[in-house]
């Protein structure tokens, strides 16, 4: 699974603060202990026969479900099916059915065998039954916003710029909505579907597709084998009129379920797939496990992606067509997460969800893996940092444990700590061991628990057995412990006896001190020289020789430290960092210093280098960091951004220099300006369109109105917003609408609300006003609950009264309709499309 994608991080630290205050105050749950599921049963093969009834968003379902008990003799059977209306229920033997008597409240069936099963007895039980997902309430999280399982989108058809569409989504325990089952992650099934569905669809589920069957009313009935067992939240259906763009690995088939408008693009968006495959092979000495690796896009997806067995199901945002991803493919990294997990997640499953970082940080962690290898060293520290920022940016994170056993709900285990700071643990750990015994512990303990469920002390006895070292030590810390490291510090030299000192301050909350080994590196007359130091106390000093003061210092040499450090070095010393240490964070924490002090010369020349930088991240960062009120620094950087914005290889970098070029009032780039606007980039387009508007406005409205007969994504949104707003394009209110519309819930879109607001005040259509109200209504009903408090406030009496005030300075009837409308929209009565 990955998460963050609806809401980011940014909008999530906004919104956090109070909702964990309130998260706090019902910790009752938190004192019990999560202990993992006793196994009284044992699943062996789930077969099911659906059909759909697209009218009442029901799915009719035969299950055969054979069993084992596990270990103690048994007569009873306890599945979960929660929201169905159970019809039949017996004991399966050959072609005869016998009726088995059952209680059923709801969400679990309580079925009474026919006789007491040992363990070396296996029986079936079939059942027939009704599911009726959206009768059933049911609560998600904030990585997971819905849990009911199974998804009719659209089954009518009454949308009609929206595809008929049928995903599942099991995770954490919501097979159980449309399957009944033991629905536990530590259980493992082979599984066999049949899925019947008009035949104008496709279909796609785990394993392989074996038959397909033409029926007499219309409907084709297909036929999905799963041989290799997995967890039954992994158990996945989806239906609808897609494109199925092929691929290959290794003889196995490997495809990519787009909508058809995107079957040109499909492979360009997931064609690296097959590499990443090679790749995660490699790494683990394991290839790819399963039979066949399928990709497929839903529409409303109620989380970011979903790693099914052999069926990866992402959100719509994977769609991306040719412009867009010219600044970058957004999903490539969500890609690999995916795909990781059938290593750390399918193949080998956390026995328990105290127990999911074995889930999740690995999924992280190879986001930092696969760029490292395919685009080189500092993108993979650049992806490394993102995530370990996005654990920092909540400061209640600090009091969870990696592996932990009380919480409030398991849905709270998708969060930052099993996810960012699991795959930071594992960054510092590969770089203890060093790579050769990391992957080949990878291997072990994907080996000794292939197809089973594990939990954290398995993944420390690999460890072990492969490096010959204890690591009690770190996983007491780490995995079973909660918080990291705060450090302060500072150096002091002693040129008369050649000696410099180093200390280290621990200066987190509370009692908890950390053991952190890692290098310290001095550079004395241009060498480096590392030392291997270990940092237990309160305070650490280590000293050093020299025979010429150092130029540099540097504390954590590779950068691996999941800490917040606050470091004690000169300006002078940043600067021999960023020219001298090399690694993405050394330049990066250069930069991030230089942009403090934007008076000093040094500092300009940093920023000035940075904008040099070998790596597009950082050359961005240098350019948000400039300063172009400072004079010196303006007049300094403006050759090179104007190179930068004509020339940059990467879209993104050009279009933020382009942003910088409009502060100059020189009329020799809006050229620059004007070729943008009509760039294959969104960025670069956007970024142009904006720049012009204050150059030449009448230009800028040209060209806008050029554009709304073309796709608006990307950049352009927010671009033609204000441009149309500060002009009154009436033409342009339907087509931004309708691209505010189809954004996914994202900081993007939150920034976007007041511009758009902006738009739907001056406009005078009333039917576009409604429309653009029920997209802001859609937003604010699509955050999940547990943030609410926070954003409704800001839509309701900020956005929506905005509008609301300007439309009551209309005269007329439509005018008072959209002010009621509004006036209901603000009171929840409307809840958007």
């Amino acid at each position: 699974m990955k998460k963050g994608l609806l809401l980011s991080f940014c909008l999530m630290a906004l919104l956090g603060a109070r909702a964990q205050e309130a998260s706090k105050q019902e910790d009752a749950a938190e004192k019990v202990y999560r202990e993992t599921p006793t196994r009284i049963n044992n699943l062996v093969h789930t077969r099911l026969d659906v059909q759909f009834d697209y009218s009442k968003s029901y799915l009719n379902g035969k299950a055969w479900i054979t069993l084992q008990p596990h270990f103690y003799p048994t007569d009873s059977l306890t599945l979960d099916a929660k929201g169905m209306d159970i019809k039949t229920v017996a004991l399966s033997a050959g072609k005869t059915n016998s009726p088995l008597k059952y209680q059923y409240d709801g969400m679990a069936l309580r079925i009474q065998l026919n006789k007491s099963y040992t363990n070396q007895e296996k029986y079936t039980v079939y059942i027939e039954y009704t599911a009726k997902p959206n009768e059933l309430k049911v609560q998600g999280s904030a990585a997971i916003t819905d849990a009911k399982g199974l998804y009719f989108i659209n089954p009518k058809g009454e949308e009609k710029d929206k595809p008929t569409q049928i995903w599942t989504q099991g995770e954490t325990e919501a097979t159980s909505v449309w399957c009944p089952t033991i629905d536990r992650p530590g259980q493992k099934t082979t599984q066999e579907i049949s899925m019947t569905v008009p035949d104008k669809y496709v279909t796609l589920s785990n394993g392989k597709l074996v038959t397909q069957k033409k029926n007499a009313d219309g409907t084709r009935t297909d036929h999905w084998k799963m041989d290799q067992p997995h967890a039954p939240y992994l158990f996945f259906m989806g239906v609808g009129d897609y494109a199925i763009v092929k691929d290959a690995y290794k003889g196995k088939e490997v495809s990519y379920y787009v909508e058809k408008e995107f079957a040109p693009v499909a492979k360009k968006i997931f064609g690296n797939t097959p590499e990443m495959m090679a790749f995660f092979g490699k790494i683990t000495g394991i290839e790819y496990p399963w039979v066949k690796y399928a990709q497929i896009v839903g529409r409303d997806y109620v989380s970011g992606a979903m790693e099914n067995t052999t069926a990866t199901l992402h959100q719509e945002s994977a769609q991306q067509d040719a412009r867009e991803l010219i600044d970058g493919n957004r999903w490539e990294d969500v890609i690999a997460h995916e795909l990781f997990h059938h290593w750390f997640g399918d193949y080998v499953t956390a026995e328990s969800w105290s127990n999911l970082t074995l889930n999740e940080s690995f999924a992280d962690y190879s986001e930092t893996l696969w760029n490292e290898y395919k685009y080189g060293k500092d993108a993979g520290a650049a992806a490394s940092y993102s995530a370990m920022e996005g654990y920092l940016a909540n400061p209640d994170n600090a009091t969870k444990d990696l592996a932990r056993f009380h919480y409030h709900d398991k849905e709270d285990m998708f969060d930052a700590v099993s996810y960012q700071k699991g795959g930071r643990i594992l960054h510092m750990l590969r770089n203890y061991l060093g790579d050769s015994a990391f992957f080949k512990s990878l291997n072990k303990y994907l080996s000794d628990n292939r197809f089973k469920a594990a939990e954290a002390h398995q993944l420390r006895l690999a460890f072990e057995e492969i490096s010959g070292k204890d690591l009690n030590w770190f996983f007491n810390q780490w995995y079973f412990g909660s918080g990291h490291p705060k450090l302060e510090i500072t150096y002091n030299y002693n040129d008369a006896a050649g000696k410099a000192t180093v200390y280290i301050k621990q200066v987190q909350e509370g009692d908890k001190l950390f053991q952190l080994p890692m290098a310290i590196d001095v550079y004395e007359a241009g060498k480096k020289t590392r030392y291997q130091v270990m940092a237990s106390n309160k305070t650490d000093s280590f000293q050093f020789s020299y025979k010429k003061r150092p130029d540099l210092i540097n504390v954590d040499g590779d950068k691996i430290l999941l800490a917040e450090k606050k470091d004690d070095k000169t300006l002078e010393q940043y600067a021999y960092q960023y020219k001298h240490a090399g690694n993405y964070l050394d330049r990066r924490e250069a930069i991030e210093f230089a942009k403090e002090d934007q008076d000093q010369p040094l500092a300009q020349s940093i920023l000035l280098e940075a904008l040099k930088d070998p790596y597009h991240g950082l050359r961005n960062l240098a350019l948000q960091s400039i300063d172009l009120k400072k004079a010196a620094l303006k007049t300094a950087a403006e050759k090179r951004l104007a190179e930068m914005a004509e020339k940059d290889p990467k879209a993104p970098v050009r279009a933020k220099a382009i942003s910088l070029l409009s502060a100059y009032k020189s009329d020799s780039y809006t050229p620059i300006f004007k070729k943008g606007v009509a760039d294959s980039s969104y960025s670069v387009a956007g970024a142009s369109l904006s720049a012009l508007i204050d150059r030449d406005n009448a230009s800028a409205v040209e060209a806008a109105k050029k554009m709304l007969a073309q796709p608006i994504k990307g950049s352009l949104i927010p671009a033609l917003t204000n441009i149309a707003a500060k002009n009154n394009i009436p033409e342009a209110v339907a087509p931004i609408n309708a691209a505010f519309g189809r954004m996914p819930l994202s900081q993007e879109k939150l920034e976007l609300l007041e511009p758009f607001a902006r738009l739907l005040a001056t406009t005078k259509d009333a039917a576009q006003a409604k429309t653009g109200v029920d997209h802001i209504v859609k937003f604010r009903e699509g955050i999940p609950a547990q943030y609410r408090t926070q954003i409704d406030p800001f839509i309701n009496n900020m956005i929506l009264q905005g509008i609301q005030q300007a439309w009551q300075k209309n005269n007329g009837t439509e005018a008072n309709e959209v002010v009621e409308y509004i006036k209901e929209a603000r009171a929840g009565q409307k809840k958007g499309f």
